[in-house]
């Protein structure tokens, strides 16, 4: 399929400097009606009005190209026909249906069997949130476990239910809500550009793995025996981090030995995204237990699930419930969205334009005194903004300042890392070349013209 049609062919073209008039009304409403909590708008003030492929257009007639992609769930591309066209049909049939069973639920378990590994033969759906995904993923560990403690990674991110935020390492998310759920423990991730070890990767040793190690074996380390060790196979939020590509099936010999459940959250790297239907299929591992949700509703259809080797499928009924469970739409929609990306091999896709961006990426690292370093894989990418190349002091203005400047100039990147410093691409699948080069350009504008303003 040429991926051209789907998006707006004159993308992008800025009308009036965002927020333009009638996106400063509608923030302005949002501010005097809605929870202060809104984020969002306040980095890339704007107000939508249509999306289509691999790009958006505001209400001012502005057009972005959309390097954000719904923090990872436009992954088909806003408005794909395909999706939208099964989630319209099931619209004159059935819309809800709890757990009872209908045609597009089976076909969702249909063609998510197709793409699942076979050990990861149970899928369960739970709430819409991928937030859901990981409450129901560590009640099923402790479940089967009957244990208590969790172990997750520095730098983690899975949500923002008290369980789930429980389990994110990031003190801005949960400082001011502490204490949550106990017995939640962090070890450090393979954050190669960061190492707490103070090592560079010609001289790892995976010291990383073998701290993980020393706190599972260790009696004395603090941590009782875990039920299960929570990671992401690709950090997103953390940085888009690309782990040592010994760390995840470390953490899966790890598991084994010392008989601890393994969970992999793939809610935002999941569904094609770094070159694979899965980000842990890089590792040549499988978890015990899956976390899924974004991409997986299609183009923005709220749902939520975990998959899991069927030695744990032990729980009773109404263990684990959640009213939005059969929503329908999300089923149609989702099923419809799968079905795409293996038609279209949006795996070896994304896989051949994340490696082109990437190495436009890292040219503009190489030339720059602010980028300390780009990263990625697949279309799942981060640079990483310093104030010095040579001490690496992180630069969380400087990512702002450049996420301002390519929002008006019309590209869409969002900020997030350790430090918030890392700039992070998340666009739809379907971007194409032209597209991608044209907002990689913007964005190296943008640095540039950062550095000669004396930032």
């Amino acid at each position: 399929m040429d991926f051209k049609e789907l998006s707006f062919p004159d993308a992008p073209l800025i009308k009036t400097i965002p927020p333009g008039p009638e996106s400063q009304a509608y923030l302005s409403y949002q501010s005097s009606h809605e929870s202060s909590a809104v984020s969002y708008p306040r980095g890339m003030p704007m107000a939508l009005r249509r999306g289509q492929g691999a790009t958006v257009e505001d209400v001012d007639g502005n057009i972005y190209i959309d390097f954000f992609g719904g923090a990872g769930v436009m992954n088909v591309g806003h408005g794909n026909p395909a999706v939208i066209e099964a989630a319209r049909q099931q619209l004159d049939e059935v819309t809800h249906s709890l757990d009872i069973p209908n045609p597009a639920r089976q076909a969702m378990v249909e063609v998510l069997s197709e793409v699942l590994p076979e050990e990861l033969g149970k899928v369960f759906f739970g709430g819409p949130t991928g937030s859901d995904a990981v409450e129901a993923a560590v009640k099923l560990a402790r479940y089967n476990s009957k244990r208590y403690p969790m172990i997750a990674f520095e730098g983690a991110y899975h949500g923002m239910t008290a369980g789930a935020l429980s389990l994110c390492s990031g003190s801005p998310f949960k400082g001011d809500f502490l204490p949550l759920i106990p017995e939640a423990h962090f070890v450090p991730y393979s954050y190669c550009y960061r190492c707490p070890f103070n090592r560079e990767p010609e001289t790892c040793d995976l010291e990383c793995g073998k701290f993980l190690e020393h706190v599972v074996e260790d009696s004395h380390s603090g941590v009782g025996e875990p039920a299960a060790i929570l990671v992401e196979a690709i950090q997103g939020e953390g940085g888009s981090i690309i782990p040592d590509e010994r760390f995840i099936p470390r953490i899966r010999q790890i598991c084994d030995k010392y008989d601890i459940l393994m969970i992999d959250d793939e809610i935002q790297a999941g569904f094609c995204r770094t070159g694979k239907m899965f980000a842990f299929e890089h590792t040549g591992t499988v978890p015990d237990i899956m976390t899924m949700s974004k991409a997986l509703g299609g183009v923005g259809f709220p749902i939520s699930a975990v998959a899991y080797k069927e030695r744990l499928d032990t729980w009773p009924p109404g263990k684990h419930i959640g009213t939005f469970r059969g929503h329908v739409i999300a089923y149609a929609g989702g099923a419809a969205a799968i079905r795409f990306m293996l038609e279209n091999d949006l795996a070896d896709y994304a896989l051949n334009l994340g490696e082109m961006i990437l190495s436009l990426l890292k040219g503009i690292e190489a030339g720059s005194e602010i980028v300390g370093e780009a990263r990625g894989r697949g279309l799942m990418l981060g640079v990483e903004f310093v104030q010095d190349k040579a001490t690496r002091e992180p630069a969380p203005e400087l990512a702002a300042r450049v996420r301002t400047l390519c929002h008006q100039r019309g590209v869409l990147i969002e900020i997030g890392g350790h430090y918030f410093n890392v700039a992070r691409f998340l666009p739809p699948l379907v971007l194409t070349e032209e597209l991608a080069r044209r907002g990689v350009e913007i964005f190296a504008d943008s640095v540039r013209d950062l550095e000669k303003s004396g930032r």
